[in-house]
């Protein structure tokens, strides 16, 4: 076992290392705040603006979603640019454009390649200052989100929020859904919108945060002639009322059709400048964030009355919620209630233990370090502080008060706050089963490259050292799935994976959780259609703790039936749950009509049938078939010394036993046909799923390119079907690939009576590439926009294992990165024409539209 040390003085150093890393911050005259923070361990800007007004902020018409009505609107025409123009242009130079909207603030961003971010200024700051509202766009965009509204009331776990929300709060608008309510936001006109954005989208309520490879003067001009010719606006406060005390416990319980109980615990707590803050976010992790937490181990691994279950401290503002939720079987829902409420009291008599406290501050360190990985998480930390607390080095503050914290204070946070006057009980459940209600410095560029080792045994070791953050990302992978499982046994490769985090010969499944958890580590599975596999995340300190619980895992796994029990109950209730999205519900029925006997048919994580099946022999054969040293493949990338941490990967690797990579077929006999299927749900969704390439195939690199020319703001099948027509909320086309075949599949999210509207301009466009009609801009913007996605998802050290390792398996060259761009750029128009005859053919088409 690690010997255990005090893990604050490495964690300050570590910390205090990112704090150093200099942040400009200024204002123009206009009052706009501006903060720039410079890094080049990536050729990538995130360009951001953060204005200062959400849906608690919008006054006579709070309730319409006026903040979240805007965020649609404002890429919908300027002075400037028409509408379109805006995301066209983005993804002409390989960039991403998205917004989202809270109850406190609206952020708009654009991630774009470092050499284009004057290019991302100025379209953010006209959209931002400039925008026109076309009146047609105005009608258009609230039939969409109508869609949208009716996609949250089909969401359980978003009535479930709603239902938290507005029995917590009785005066504060937080009670209020951000995207409004159905009939406020339907009686809300342009001129409410227009007035809304006149008065709250004002050069002195904006923030403009970048962080990136951005050359610095020229980004400062860039933003002077942009965003400062605007001229400062009277700013007129927006009155938030307080919260009253709570004084006695609330409740609502709903009872819906739904597969599984979802419940909720929530007491009002203070907002995140209070001094109180730091230890509830503690107590949150030291009660509920991981498998090694105090209500994992007591609710779920011995009382068994829940699935899932964790814990959060939400306070963005003057007040918020400590919030416990878990899953549950309907008939234990109320017996996991009263066990959790126990466990609280019994918590709050006896404290938690320095080690628990110890493991907690780690997280927050590692969380802390994790939020910087890409330049989008780093200009987002920037933005929260500036307009959530108001000062961008709050951290600092936060982390000083956090080191100072002891298991007293813990217990005096429980004893103030979590305490039953204060308590919100909320629960979905099964109309059957309704409850009743009760109680910066120079840095060296790294590298993509991996260098790729091949031992004796077949294992490969695949190595990229990183220095630009403190953080060391393992990443194993095997071949396998639902290509290596009995026809009946569909899921095996799912729940094999996640035992294999569990119980081993060395430690037990709570030893392997607080081990990884007392360091701020994590240690998960992963499984797909192609692969599964571990992965283990920590500080650089800590390289060892995480290379020994892999190695047990292979090695050394100890498949026992209590624990099979309790992991394939989870899984089944994972499936359930995964009912209640009628989205997913279709897939899934398209997919099993598509693939009929393929084993593609059902998903990687299995079918009720195949999950009941499975016998601790099943485990151990499909160990001894696939953990072997021919199929494995390490990729490690972080901060680390190769020649340190190389000899003791390849002792792990040499020890795995002898055998050959795994290799499956089977063929694939899709039949034709139109189906349709019925969900009691609010929306309509329609798919249509054709044959597509596998990984291997010659034109796998035109498949990308089709699937980013159908999908995006700026495709011309997004444009027809929501912009010009508002027939859908969301339409696109995805794709499940397997090694020699594929599915190629588009789908929308309409209202039920307009499907047939969808399905007709889905076959309109696919006529439109068949007959040559794509563009060679449309064409050119795709591959500039896969580029760029390629180039922006290598940020992480986690993205870049996970690619390498991989490709590997896949048989792939380890460093397909270096000829990407070139493949992605050898696609031609008749490419595209080619690939829409051969694959998109009516008589080889699965149509199904799930509707009410």
């Amino acid at each position: 076992m690690p010997k255990k040390t005090s893990a604050r003085p490495r964690d300050l150093v570590l910390l205090e290392k990112l704090w150093a890393e200099p942040v400009e911050r200024y204002t123009l005259p206009n009052g706009l705040i501006v903060l720039l923070k410079r890094d080049d361990s990536a050729p990538v800007c995130s360009v951001q603006v953060w204005v200062k007004t959400g849906s608690i902020h919008e006054g006579a018409h709070l309730g319409a979603g006026l903040s979240h009505y805007l965020e649609h609107m404002l890429f919908k025409g300027t002075a400037r640019r028409a509408g379109r123009e805006i995301s066209a242009t983005v993804q002409a130079h390989g960039g991403y454009i998205n917004a989202y909207t809270t109850f406190d603030r609206t952020v708009y961003y654009i991630d774009v390649p470092a050499e284009h971010t004057a290019v991302a200024i100025d379209l953010l700051a006209d959209a931002t200052l400039h925008s026109t509202l076309p009146a047609e766009e105005v009608i258009k965009e609230k039939d969409v989100i109508l869609r949208e509204i009716d996609m949250c009331l089909d969401d359980p776990d978003q009535r479930l929020s709603q239902a938290l929300f507005e029995t917590a709060f009785r005066a504060h608008p937080y009670r209020q859904p951000i995207i409004g309510h159905r009939d406020v936001f339907a009686a809300s006109t342009r001129e409410d919108l227009l007035a809304y954005y006149r008065a709250r989208y004002v050069p002195n309520n904006l923030v403009v945060v970048i962080a990136g490879d951005f050359e610095p003067a020229a980004t400062r001009a860039a933003i002077m002639e942009h965003f400062g010719k605007a001229p400062r606006v009277r700013l007129a406060p927006v009155l938030v009322p307080d919260e009253p005390v709570q004084l006695s416990r609330r409740d609502q319980h709903l009872s819906e059709d739904v597969q599984v109980s979802r419940a909720g615990l929530g007491w009002q707590i203070p907002g995140l400048t209070h001094p109180d803050a730091p230890a509830l976010d503690l107590l949150a992790m030291v009660l509920g964030h991981g498998d090694s937490s105090i209500l994992w181990q007591s609710i779920r691994e011995k009382a068994r009355l829940v699935h899932s279950i964790d814990a959060m401290s939400w306070c963005p503002g003057t007040s918020g919620l400590f919030y416990i939720s878990f899953l549950a079987d309907p008939d234990k829902r109320a017996a996991a209630e009263a066990a959790v409420l126990r466990e609280i009291v019994r918590i709050a008599n006896i404290g938690v233990s320095a080690a628990a406290l110890a493991k907690a501050v780690r997280q927050a360190v590692t969380s802390e370090i994790n939020g910087r990985k890409t330049m989008s998480g780093q200009a987002s930390r920037l933005g929260a502080g500036e307009v959530v607390v108001g000062d961008i080095n709050y951290t600092r503050t936060y982390f000083e008060r956090l080191f100072a914290l002891t298991p007293a204070d813990l217990k005096r946070v429980m004893r103030t706050y979590l305490v039953p006057d204060k308590l919100t009980a909320v629960s979905s459940n099964p109309t059957a089963s309704a409850p009743v209600a009760g109680g910066s410095s120079s840095r060296e560029t790294a590298s993509l490259d991996f260098e790729e080792i091949t031992l004796p045994n077949g294992a490969r070791l695949l190595l990229q050292p990183n220095r630009q953050l403190p953080n060391l990302h393992l990443r194993l992978a095997f071949a396998g799935g639902p290509m290596f499982e009995p026809a009946d046994r569909r899921g095996l490769t799912s729940l094999f994976a996640t035992l294999l985090t569990k119980d081993t010969a060395r430690r037990s499944a709570e030893e392997v959780a607080q081990a990884i958890e007392t360091v701020g580590g994590s240690f998960h599975d992963y499984s797909g259609n192609n692969s599964f596999g571990l992965a283990a995340e920590v500080l650089p300190g800590d390289a060892g703790l995480a290379l020994e619980l892999m190695a047990d895992a292979v090695l050394r796994p100890a498949f026992r039936p209590a624990r099979l029990e309790v992991e394939r109950a989870s899984a089944l209730a994972g499936l359930k749950e995964s009912l209640d999205d009628v989205v997913t519900v279709g897939r899934k029925a398209m997919r099993a009509k598509f693939f009929g006997a393929h084993p593609f048919a059902i998903e990687s994580g299995g079918d009720e049938p195949g999950l009941t099946a499975i016998a601790l022999a099943d485990l151990r054969a499909l160990h001894r078939q696939l953990v072997v040293s021919g199929n494995a493949v390490l990729a490690v990338s972080g901060d680390f010394d190769a020649k340190q941490l190389g000899p003791k990967l390849k002792a792990f690797l040499a020890k795995l036993p002898q055998g050959p990579a795994a290799k499956a077929a089977a063929p694939l006999q899709a039949k034709a046909g139109d189906f349709t299927e019925t969900q009691p749900r609010q929306q309509a969704i329609v798919f249509q799923a054709f044959p597509g390439p596998g990984l291997h195939a010659r034109d796998y690199d035109v498949s990308e390119v089709m699937d980013e020319l159908f999908s995006g703001m700026s495709s011309h099948l997004f444009e027809r079907v929501r912009e010009e027509k508002s027939l859908a909320y969301f339409v696109r086309s995805s794709r499940i690939v397997g090694l020699e075949t594929g599915l190629f599949y588009f789908f929308a999210g309409t209202s039920p009576e307009r499907h047939g509207e969808v399905i007709a301009e889905l076959n309109r466009e696919i006529a439109r590439v068949q007959g040559g009609g794509v563009k060679p801009e449309e064409l050119a913007r795709c591959q500039t926009r896969l580029k760029a996605a390629k180039r922006m998802g290598l940020q992480t050290n986690s993205a870049r294992a996970m690619q390498t390792a991989l490709n590997a398996v896949y048989g792939l060259p380890v460093n397909d990165w270096r000829t990407y761009d070139a493949r992605i750029d050898a696609v031609t128009l008749a490419d595209a024409q080619a690939f829409a005859q051969r694959y998109f053919r009516p008589d080889r088409r699965v149509q199904l539209v799930v509707r009410p």
